[in-house]
């Protein structure tokens, strides 16, 4: 038996500048499945994905690995040092597969269907973020998620491109940028510094059933004030504004070794949609 993949369509250029194409998984030359790799580019580096896998004809043939190791050459002739694969919560054959063929799992996506606005807890006031704090913020943020992101199995080099400054594109009239609520949480004392900030998208992208899902882009609590509950206290804070904005999904993503973070998640009531496996090539 010879699993090989063919091109589906042309090659074709990504939002972020990156290629993407679609594959045919063939078996001696007859279509048994489909794949799609993407190169997207990060500080000059190019990052790799494999997404869309699909065995349609003779699963439990090895055809999957076979594709996913041919996808993993497409990508190595790119010149992608590094591959990504998110794989639904639904599916735990891939799961299996991932870990098969090296991949560890880096992320999970959770998501929640929110209801009724939650109370803050008493003597917590919250306030729209103060623009001359946002830039340090920023600064802060990223470097926290470049170290995550070393935790979870990439190079400094790697790390530094894939977080690079995120904040400040995506952010480009800062706290006045539409669309997005960036809110600090303030202590019954009435000090100046505050206890945590969260960072909310209100639409990063609709839902199959054409519903805006908002997105917990950065939630960070104060060092100061730590051990709390204050990152609770500061997803409560979100799911409140998303509310106000009338946006009834909210999503975020939570490194897999982050363990505090996942339980917290978890009593909140996020379930996990997907999960994020990544290795070097």
């Amino acid at each position: 038996m010879t699993t090989t993949l063919r091109p589906e369509g042309p090659e074709t250029p990504t939002a972020a500048g990156g290629r993407t194409r679609r594959w045919r998984i063939l078996s001696n030359g007859h279509p048994v499945g489909a794949l799609r790799t993407t190169g997207t580019p990060h500080d000059g580096r190019l990052w790799g994905e494999i997404s869309e896998l699909e065995i349609t004809e003779g699963r439990g043939r090895g055809r999957g690995t076979f594709g996913a190791l041919a996808a993993e050459e497409v990508l190595r002739h790119w010149g992608c040092t590094r591959v990504d694969v998110k794989v639904p919560e639904s599916a735990p054959i891939a799961r299996a597969l991932a870990a098969t063929l090296g991949y560890t799992e880096r992320m999970r996506s959770l998501h929640k269907r929110l209801t009724d606005a939650p109370a803050l807890p008493a003597g917590l006031t919250a306030r729209p973020m103060d623009p001359a704090a946002l830039q340090d913020w920023l600064d802060g943020g990223t470097e926290r998620f470049a170290r995550s992101l070393v935790a979870s199995g990439l190079t400094e080099d790697q790390a530094r491109a894939k977080a690079g400054g995120g904040g400040r594109t995506l952010l480009p009239q800062g706290t006045e940028t539409p669309g997005v609520v960036l809110s600090s949480l303030y202590g019954a004392d009435g000090g100046p510094e505050p206890c945590g900030s969260v960072w909310v998208a209100l639409h990063l992208r609709d839902l199959p059933d054409g519903e805006p899902l908002a997105w917990v882009m950065v939630v960070e609590v104060s060092r100061a004030h730590r051990g709390r509950g204050h990152g609770r206290t500061l997803m409560l804070l979100a799911e409140r504004e998303c509310l106000a904005a009338g946006v009834r999904n909210l999503g975020l993503n939570v490194f897999a070794d982050n363990e505090v973070a996942i339980r917290l998640y978890d009593s909140l009531g996020y379930a996990v949609t997907d999960r994020l496996y990544g290795k070097a090539l």
